[in-house]
């Protein structure tokens, strides 16, 4: 008779829930019971490690009924990186390793018939979840050592094998064993790549300083924005240019981001840490499954998700299909995304500021003021597109701005010295610093994460500005939640210009922003970046 519990980690989205794994060895009908609502990877699991346990050198209990339960019961688990615990396990249990090596240990691995480790996906959100229920050391397969070594504190362990990481718990000298193949990685970026939105540069945008301040306001305060107007006028030339003026990611960020990527098959090659925030920027015609998570099998992260801490630009958005948009309210509120399918239900981060394009009509040439219209969609066209545009996900958006092509004078004038990527960004690093000083101690990193009744209790507007509000929301011109929306606005403003406090003038630029109204942006002084 024999007991022993290994840990391994059982992942929800990117929530990692502590699984104690019990083996119990006792007499009777010879058999290997696996219980606590496994699914059908951990199901076969038995088969792997009985074949890996015994070509490895290692006798299976074949003569006693083995049960191995995954607790806690209740909770549904899923993947192969059950497999080593499971070893490990069924080992300790049969007195080959000592019970007390396992304390504070965490297993994640697939085992091969032959007793070998494969690198399995999520490996730094396992690490994570580890950590945070008190665990001290991981064991993985060895290419993924590096990622779980990113997670301050842990002790991690990587290996090629079985009898590796027996030797290892046992105190033994570790055999040599072949390399273990590293995962396939997702790609990090969508066609719009991070080395072509790297080299874009704020100098090339000739006119457009509405815009221009719009994108800055975004940036600065993690604002999601819709850029409207007639095709060719400049909306993905600006949006591209969003991820530039972008500070890199405190560790924190990197980590969270990382993790997001681990969960979706992997970090870029020679990668282990992402540093600079992403740029998402998922067709029109991409799946639910892709853009909001999901898929067969195990769930994972969509463009939502992976867009995290960066920009997700969703260009011609009145042609993704209606259920998308309708879904895209949860994440534009809460930064969060959940997929619930049948019993199981996964949660991601998806906190990215989401910058929405559209044409004034599909083929793009409308013009309600032009008389020389050549605009060849119908009214009812028009209308279906405009349709897409209209109430709960425009007052999510925080910005939202018209954009018309540069003019003759603008394009030709010599005398033009659009401000470049790093002047704009130095601004917007400065007054990110701001908020990261007020939220000192919060769970809020920026303005657009602060929650409305917070916002109002902890940082309120000067009297007469928070008035002002009011009527507006009372006159019917503005929703509550687009009353809160723009106390965000006008914060973020405030730290543009180093003001203590938004008052009247951050009040009138919020609302102008955010209704679309035009800014006059030669009278709003920034002062010059440190």
């Amino acid at each position: 008779m024999g007991f022993a519990t290994a840990r391994t980690i059982s992942l929800s989205g990117a929530t990692g829930h502590l699984i104690d794994v019990q083996v119990d060895l006792a007499h009777g009908v010879v058999a290997t019971s696996l219980v606590g609502r496994p699914d059908a990877s951990i199901i076969e699991a038995r088969d792997r490690c009985r074949a890996a346990v015994t070509n490895s050198g290692f006798d299976w209990p074949s003569t006693r009924r083995v049960t191995i339960l995954l607790s806690p019961a209740d909770l549904p688990k899923s993947g192969s990186h059950f497999d080593l615990a499971i070893a490990v396990g069924v080992l300790a249990a049969a007195g080959k390793i000592p019970r007390p090596a396992l304390a504070g240990v965490v297993l994640v691995g697939e085992l091969t018939l032959d007793g070998r480790l494969r690198a399995v996906p999520g490996v730094l959100a396992m690490t994570m979840a580890a950590q945070a229920r008190g665990m001290t050391c991981m064991v993985v397969p060895e290419p993924q050592a590096g990622e779980a070594a990113l997670v301050p504190g842990m002790a991690v362990i990587g290996l090629r094998s079985l009898l590796q990481v027996v030797a290892q718990l046992c105190g033994d000298t570790v055999p040599t064993a072949p390399p273990v193949e590293p995962m396939g990685s997702a790609p990090l970026l969508s066609w719009r790549g991070d080395h072509r939105v790297s080299e874009l540069d704020m100098a090339d945008v000739l006119g457009m300083a509405d815009a221009r301040f719009a994108v800055e306001v975004a940036a600065a305060g993690g604002h999601h924005l819709m850029l409207s107007g007639p095709k060719g006028a400049g909306k993905t030339t600006l949006a591209e240019r969003l991820p530039g003026l972008l500070p890199d990611l405190g560790v924190e960020e990197s980590l969270e981001l990382s993790a997001i990527y681990s969960l979706a098959g992997g970090l870029p090659p020679g990668q282990t840490m992402i540093t600079r925030p992403p740029f998402r920027a998922p067709h029109h015609s991409a799946s639910r499954a892709s853009l909001l998570g999901g898929g067969t099998g195990r769930v994972r992260p969509g463009e939502v998700s992976r867009a995290h801490t960066g920009v997700l630009f969703l260009d011609e958005f009145p042609l993704f299909n209606a259920d998308i948009i309708e879904a895209l309210r949860q994440p534009l509120e809460s930064g969060e995304i959940t997929i619930a399918r049948g019993e199981e239900a996964a949660t991601f981060p998806a906190r990215a500021m989401v910058v929405i394009a559209c044409n004034p009509c599909p083929c793009g040439d409308y013009h309600p003021t032009d008389r020389d219209n050549h605009c060849t969609c119908t009214e009812v066209r028009r209308r279906d597109y405009r349709r897409k545009l209209g109430g709960p996900i425009t007052d999510r958006i925080d910005i939202t701005r018209h954009v018309e092509p540069v003019t003759a004078h603008e394009a030709r004038d010599p005398l033009a010295r659009p401000e470049p990527t790093a002047a704009v960004r130095a601004r917007v690093t400065a007054a990110r610093s701001r908020q990261g000083r007020r939220y000192t101690g919060t769970a809020w990193r920026l303005n657009a994460d602060v929650p409305g009744p917070t916002l109002h209790d902890r940082w309120p507007l000067t009297e007469t500005a928070a008035r002002l509000l009011a009527d507006r929301v009372y006159s019917g011109a503005l929703t509550r939640r687009g009353s809160t929306r723009v106390h965000r606005l006008a914060w973020t403003v405030a730290d543009l210009r180093h003001v203590d406090r938004p008052g009247l003038d951050e009040v009138d630029v919020a609302l102008r922003l955010r209704t679309g109204d035009p800014l006059l942006v030669s009278s709003i002084t920034l002062p010059a970046a440190p």
